[in-house]
């Protein structure tokens, strides 16, 4: 019988060591991970170090503001896309556009001759949706980093495009050899596209990313490298005015465009269809890869943006 009583407070002994343990976990579960946890793992998932604790407590402030921002837009509930942490969560919005746009407006001479887009006639008329990445002909997601170097990566992707449409081979092209050899625009403090496209015709070609790397800063044009072309392109032009006359062009190649970057919500896009602020001034170079139609019937552009793969492709109306 004492055995028996023993064996039994045993039992329920381990049942409310059991039951508090459940109780501990629950609480852990239920209570908010606070702004240094959350940076901690942000840290963690970005592969982001500081160079000591004053920095870090500096970009901790900074990732909660963020935080706060992408809260309070959540309680709005009013807006077609979502915003959330990404790799530039721990920039002020300042920082976050003095390093990842870099669009400059080239300096046209008077009364200079414009190109203008002429689309050849498209079987059965302008399609509904295209997307040039499910096609093949648009490269993996790269990366510019600090380098403002946006007006080269798109004039690259926009290159390797037509080149895969029509040779049906995607190559992978060089643009640091733009930022070091095209002499009309400014390397890593920004630059325009139609330079970088005359450059590539008047130097009859461009190497391939393999030939000449890019290695995010500026440097000394490589001309050996510069000489070895991978690809060639005959010339370029300017699309017209109006969502047509862009869709008609995308609807031939991926095609180069300049886009206001520098609003808030835009630095924490996550996913949707953007409609917010994307800011008022014409700041960074991306490239059009599609466009069509979403489940709920709203009309968009998809953009292949040069922030990696933790960017993604941005949806636009």
């Amino acid at each position: 019988m004492a055995f028996t009583l023993k064996s039994e407070v045993i039992i329920f002994l381990a049942l409310i060591l059991g039951a508090w343990a459940w109780l501990a976990v629950s609480v852990r579960m239920l209570r908010e991970p606070t702004v240094s946890e959350q940076h901690e793992e942000w840290m963690t998932e970005y592969v982001r170090t500081y160079e000591d604790p004053k920095e870090k407590a500096k970009r901790q402030a900074i990732f909660a503001e963020n935080m706060l921002f992408i809260a309070d837009f959540k309680k709005s509930g009013k807006q077609t896309f979502e915003l959330g942490f990404n790799r530039f969560s721990d920039l002020t919005n300042e920082e976050f556009v003095r390093s990842h746009t870099g669009y400059l407006a080239p300096k046209r001479p008077e009364h200079a001759e414009m190109m203008l887009f002429r689309h050849q006639n498209l079987a059965g008329g302008i399609p509904d949706s295209i997307d040039w990445v499910q096609k093949g002909v648009v490269n993996q997601d790269k990366y510019q980093g600090q380098c403002r170097s946006c007006w080269a990566f798109s004039v690259v992707a926009a290159v390797e495009g037509i080149v895969g449409i029509t040779s049906g081979k995607l190559p992978a092209l060089s643009e640091q050899q733009l930022i070091d050899c095209d002499t009309t625009s400014y390397g890593c403090r920004g630059g325009s596209p139609d330079n970088a496209f005359k450059y590539i015709v008047q130097n009859q070609g461009i190497a391939s990313q393999g030939t000449y790397a890019y290695y995010d800063m500026d440097g000394t044009c490589n001309s050996t490298k510069a000489a070895e072309r991978a690809a060639q392109i005959k010339g370029f032009a300017d699309v017209p005015p109006g969502e047509e006359e862009l869709m008609k062009a995308v609807a031939q190649q991926p095609v180069t465009v300049v886009i206001a970057a520098s609003g808030r919500e835009f630095q924490s896009y996550k996913c949707g269809v953007f409609n917010g602020d994307c800011g008022s001034q014409l700041d960074h170079a991306v490239v059009v890869v599609g466009y069509g139609t979403s489940e709920d019937g709203t009309d968009f552009w998809k953009i292949r943006n040069l922030w990696g793969e933790a960017s993604g492709d941005i949806f636009f109306i």
